[in-house]
This record gives structure tokens, C-alpha cells and sequence, in this order.
């Protein structure tokens, strides 16, 4: 046993999610831990934790009994687990909370989290601020800030330099930062991408990697459109905080997003989102009609 007691646990998905089942079986009624509240936090409900049902017994050490909290469409599912057992179910923004009770965002989760909407809530997720600063980031090419915005242009220059853009500072600088799979929206990117560059001025930047179908999608936009398409497929964080820096606008057309912290960010170094209205875009990016 510890000794020490904490007053709430928050456990954060499927890898956790065992924690509030464990206390509610074995340790909610032993008089030192009587009182302890847990929180089960769903960043993304697509990752539950499913296995097949012998691990219950074999592996987790649940009695037979109690097969029926983690056990949902004929396998183990960790996630369910948690949502019956926590005190408190939380979501990273109000949004998501209200759409994963809806079958379309909840990979089948929905008619359990309906049963328990009374504990569900969403709390916005955040950034922080003090990191993510562009008059004290020496990641950024140039500081500036919301009083003296003037340095952007440097940055938005130099990164035109760094990818091999052509250098004009009244092209529109689109850039993306983004994990290359489905849900981020980018069938929709491919779809538009290619008629946005033969049709305009514009300039696109990507950093991010992920599934191939994606990755070859980009690698060959880029090759069709040199000096107006720059590619990195890679995670390099530096590069990241200078594309939020120096492009004009910030594109994240996500099918769905819990939260989001990329146009956050974005918003943060001055640069315009462009989003989806879903999960946490929705609750962070206010709508602008020209």
C-alpha cells in the first residue's frame, strides 16, 4: 500500500484505462482508498484497447464475475471499462464531447456513453503560451509580436529560402503541420490541392509523415509545382514553430479533432487558421465571413 492519498486520479485513454477498473473492483472499499475519485480522459476514442477475452482472466486477473465491464462486442474493450468504472468521463473540448455520442465519431461507443452522458463532459484543451510566444521564440527567424507584428515578413521570407519557394512576400504562404493520415482531412487536400496550385499564386508547405498513400501524394505535388510546393516528411520540431511563424494562413481540415493544438499555435504566431467545423476547431476557431 501507499502512503499517501490522492483526492482524484485522472487517467488519459486506453493505456490507463484499466486504473479506475482496478479501484472500483479491488481497492473503492478498502477504508484507506474509500473516497478516491477517478477522471477518464478520451483524447481520441478510435484507440479503445480491444483484445480478445481471454486476457481477462489470464492477464488482468479480473474475477469471471466481473467479465461484463470490460467485455463489449464479443471482445475485451479497455475503454469501455474505464467510461463505466471512472466517477467522471472527460473529453479535450466541449465539442467532441457532444460528438462522440453520435455513432458517426464513436466507433461504436456511442449507446455506452449515452447510458452514462451524466459524467460525460468536455474540458478545452490548451497550449502553452509561455513556450509558444513569438517574441521570445529562438526557434522563429525574427521575434515579433502583436504590438510590432513587422518581423513576420522575415520569417515568411526565410522560410521561402529554407524550402526552396520563391522568395515574394505577396504570395499567400499556406502551410500544413500535420500527422499524414485519413482524419486529418487530407483527401480533401487532395482533391483541391492541384487546382489551387495550377489556378492561383498561392504557395503550399507540409511537414509531417504518415501513411505512403499520402506521403507519395505530396512528393509528387511538390515535384509538379517546384518553387511554389515544399515537402519535408519528417518530424522536425524546429521547422514546425517556423512554418507557424512564417506562413499567412495555417490549413487543418480535419474529419474529426478532439482538440487540436496545431491552430492553437497558429493563432499564437499570428497566422489564420483554416478549418473544419468539428471536435475542438470548433470551439477554438471563431467563424469569419468577409
Amino acid at each position: 500500500d501507499l502512503d499517501w492519498k490522492p483526492d482524484v486520479i485522472n487517467c488519459n485513454d486506453w493505456q490507463t484505462a484499466l486504473v479506475p477498473v482496478y479501484y472500483n473492483l479491488m481497492f473503492s472499499a478498502r477504508p484507506f482508498y474509500q473516497g478516491i475519485k477517478t477522471v477518464f480522459t478520451i483524447h481520441n476514442i478510435q484507440y479503445q484497447g480491444k483484445y480478445g477475452k481471454e486476457l481477462v482472466e489470464d492477464v488482468l486477473g479480473i474475477p469471471k464475475s466481473e467479465n461484463h465491464i470490460l467485455e463489449y462486442d464479443d471482445c475485451v474493450n479497455l475503454m469501455k471499462g474505464a467510461i463505466e468504472t471512472a466517477h467522471r468521463v472527460t473529453t479535450v473540448s466541449p465539442t467532441y464531447a457532444q460528438e462522440i455520442l453520435d455513432p458517426w465519431y464513436s466507433h461504436e461507443l456511442d449507446g455506452i456513453l449515452r447510458e452514462r452522458s451524466w459524467k460525460l463532459t468536455g474540458i478545452l484543451n490548451g497550449i502553452d503560451t509561455v513556450s509558444y510566444d513569438p517574441a521570445t521564440d529562438k526557434d522563429i527567424y525574427a521575434n515579433y509580436s502583436a504590438d510590432d507584428f513587422s518581423n513576420k515578413a522575415e520569417n515568411k521570407r526565410a522560410l521561402q529560402e529554407r524550402l526552396c519557394l520563391a522568395q515574394d512576400p505577396d504570395v499567400p504562404l499556406i502551410g500544413m503541420v500535420t500527422r499524414m493520415v485519413a482524419h486529418k482531412g487530407l483527401d480533401l487536400v487532395k482533391e483541391a490541392l492541384d487546382q489551387l496550385m495550377w489556378e492561383t499564386n498561392a504557395q503550399f508547405v507540409i511537414l509531417g509523415s504518415g501513411d505512403f498513400e499520402y506521403e507519395n501524394f505530396f512528393r509528387e505535388i511538390e515535384a509538379r509545382y517546384p518553387g511554389k510546393v515544399g515537402l519535408r516528411i519528417a518530424f522536425i520540431p524546429d521547422l514546425a514553430r517556423k512554418i507557424y511563424a512564417g506562413c499567412d494562413m495555417f490549413l487543418m481540415p480535419s474529419l474529426f479533432e478532439p482538440c487540436g493544438l496545431s491552430q492553437m499555435i497558429a493563432m499564437r504566431y499570428g497566422t489564420v487558421p483554416i478549418v473544419r467545423e468539428t471536435g475542438g476547431l470548433k470551439d477554438t476557431v471563431q467563424p469569419y465571413e468577409a
